[in-house]
């Protein structure tokens, strides 16, 4: 469905170059929900806007639903552009419109009649849950609902990609979710391919498949959301999967935790898939002599499994401290232990 390789996009300024994206590789199967997360100035933002035929590579080759965006213009790249829709951070809601007419304004630019026009928009209205808002103003929605308004608008051509860039970072956690569950929805009833711009890595964790990690213009790492929650290679991917599995392991939280459990051991535990739902705790003190206290801890899903962490004091003899860390091991679980405010394996 999408294929860039090697690309490169260059910007000239008085004194130098800029390198904003920088030899990218990346495949994206149809139907695939898939993430690109990075912080500010990553080329997040370039990228997408080649996907979308805004810009054109340096270097490189583009493809999007079967057509190199390098070599299309005019008419032809005009219609590209109708079958990749485009969601945006702060909506781009024309405000003297209501909610139906800005849905109908792509149909209107496309030249269909304003009988075809209103079956479709009253369709994508159902489809994202503005029943009753049709006649209502941008003004008048919350951030949640001016954002369906602009994902409806981007369904109205009916296109094969949706392109989101940020859609969520201006909404509040439970509006975010309700976005998120939307788009899943969309991807599974219209079969759409959906490429996620974000630095959120509860996004990713929600609703992506697979994933790429940008820094510098570069894609550091990709994968399954999966296999990166439970193995990130690079540091800036581990920054953040940090976002979501370890979002309360602060140097703070660790010496309070220290302060207040001087004797025996303070460990964490990262679970993986199945090994998130087994008794581990349960069957260690049926093994060894030692008490468990659950300080802490909550448990993410992706698209391929759970991922949970606890933090946990652990008291006893030490031999028997040591021996029940080691079958905590064996059990294919990760177990650091926290020393003066850090973490060690």
């Amino acid at each position: 469905m999408i294929k860039l390789k090697q690309v490169t996009k260059t910007y000239e300024t008085n004194d130098s170059l800029v390198k904003a994206v920088q030899k990218v590789d990346l495949s994206i199967a149809a139907g695939e929900i898939f993430g690109i997360i990075g912080y500010s100035g990553a080329g997040k933002s370039t990228l997408i806007r080649l996907l979308n035929g805004l810009e054109t590579p340096t270097h490189g080759t583009i493809t999007v639903a079967e057509r190199n965006m390098n070599e299309i213009s005019g008419r032809e790249l005009r219609k590209a552009r109708q079958e990749i829709g485009m969601i945006f951070q702060h909506f781009n809601l024309l405000w003297s419109r209501t909610v139906q007419e800005n849905i109908s304004f792509p149909l209107e630019i496309a030249g269909l009649s304003k009988k075809e026009r209103l079956n479709i928009v009253n369709e994508l209205i159902k489809l994202v849950g503005l029943e009753g808002r049709e006649k209502s103003y941008p003004s008048q929605l919350s951030g949640g609902q001016k954002q369906r308004v602009g994902i409806a608008r981007a369904l109205a051509n009916k296109p094969k990609v949706l392109l989101c860039d940020e859609a969520t970072s201006a909404l509040d956690p439970q509006t975010t979710d309700s976005i998120l569950d939307l788009l899943v929805d969309i991807n599974q009833k219209l079969g759409l391919t959906i490429v996620l711009i974000t630095h959120e890595m509860h996004v990713i964790r929600k609703i992506c498949h697979r994933v790429a990690v940008m820094e510098d213009g570069k894609i550091v790492e990709q994968g399954k959301v999966f296999d990166v929650f439970q193995n990130p290679q690079q540091s800036m991917t581990k920054k953040f999967v940090n976002q979501v599995i370890e979002a309360e392991s602060s140097s703070e939280m660790i010496g309070n935790l220290l302060n207040q459990y001087p004797k025996g051991k303070i460990i964490r535990l990262t679970f993986i898939g199945d090994t998130a739902e087994m008794p581990l705790i349960t069957n260690v003190i049926r093994k060894f002599d030692v008490s468990f206290n659950i300080l802490q801890g909550k448990v993410s899903q992706t698209h391929g499994g759970a991922v949970g962490t606890m933090f946990v004091h652990v008291d006893g003899e030490t031999e028997q401290v040591e021996q029940s860390i080691k079958y905590i091991r064996q059990q294919k679980v990760k177990v650091e232990v926290l020393t003066d405010a850090r973490i060690t394996s």
